[in-house]
C-alpha cells in the first residue's frame, strides 16, 4: 500500500519538473548509461517532500518494494529517489536488506547510486551488524567492479571505527585491478580515513607505492 502511494505521486510529479535540454545535457556527461528526466537535485528533492508528505515511515519490506519499482523505471531521478530514501531510513533496514542493496548496485550501475548506496546504505548495515563484515570480505574479490567498489568504499564515514585491517588489505587485494573506478575508489577510501589518522595512510602508501596504481596513490595523498 506505503509502495503504491510512494510509486504513484511519484510518477506524477517528476514528469512535471522534466527539462528534455538538461536531460540531453545530463546523459551525454554520464556517458548515456540510462535516461534521465532532467530535474537539478535541489529541485528533485524539494518534489520527494511533496511525495512524501503525510505518508508514515516505512518498515523494512516496504523499503525494498519502493526501491526496487523505482529501479525497474528508466530515469536516473527515480533510482536517486530511492537511494535518498533508503539512506532516509537506513536504520530501520535490517542485515537481511543486504541482497536488496546489491541487486540495486548491480543494475543500471554508475557510481551516481553505487557510491551512495555503498557510504549510506550498504556502511550503514554494516555499522548496525559488523557480521556483515564478512559479506565485504567476499564482495571485494567479486568480478562486478561495482560490488567490489561497493567493499572499498562501505567504510568512507567510519572515521575512527574504520577496520583498517580490512581497509588496507582491501586496497592491495585489488591494487592491481585494471579498472579505473576501482583504482580511483583506492585512493578515495584512504584519502577519506586520512582525515582520521594521516601517518597511517601515509606509512601504508609508502610501504606500498609501488604496488598501488599512479591515481590510487594520487588521490591517497592529495590532501597530506
Amino acid at each position: 500500500m506505503l509502495a503504491d502511494t510512494v510509486l504513484t505521486r511519484l510518477t506524477a510529479a517528476y514528469p512535471t519538473a522534466a527539462d528534455p535540454v538538461r536531460a540531453e545535457q545530463t546523459v551525454a556527461y554520464m556517458k548515456g548509461v540510462v535516461p534521465f528526466l532532467g530535474i537539478p537535485a535541489p529541485e528533485r528533492r524539494a518534489l520527494d517532500r511533496t511525495v512524501l508528505a503525510g505518508l508514515p515511515r516505512p518498515d523494512e519490506e516496504d523499503c525494498a518494494e519502493i526501491a526496487l519499482r523505482c529501479w525497474q523505471l528508466p530515469e536516473r531521478e527515480y533510482h536517486l529517489f530511492a537511494v535518498d530514501y533508503l539512506r532516509r531510513y537506513v536504520k530501520r533496514l535490517s542485515s537481511g536488506f543486504l541482497p536488496t542493496v546489491r541487486e540495486l548496485i548491480t543494475h543500471r550501475s554508475w557510481w551516481d547510486t553505487v557510491d551512495a548506496l555503498a557510504a549510506h546504505v550498504v556502511g550503514g548495515l554494516v555499522a548496525a551488524d559488523p557480521k556483515l563484515a564478512a559479506d565485504m570480505d567476499r564482495w571485494i574479490e567479486d568480478d562486478d567492479l561495482w560490488v567490489a567498489r561497493t567493499a572499498l568504499l562501505h567504510q568512507l564515514r567510519f572515521k575512527a571505527a574504520t577496520d583498517t585491517d580490512r581497509l588496507f588489505g582491501y586496497c592491495l587485494r585489488r591494487a592491481n585491478h585494471p579498472d579505473f573506478f576501482i583504482r580511483k575508489a583506492i585512493g578515495w577510501c584512504l584519502r577519506e580515513y586520512a582525515k582520521t589518522d594521516p601517518a597511517a595512510v601515509r606509512t601504508f602508501v609508502t610501504a606500498h607505492r609501488g604496488e598501488l596504481s599512479p591515481l590510487s596513490v594520487r588521490e591517497a595523498l592529495k590532501n597530506l
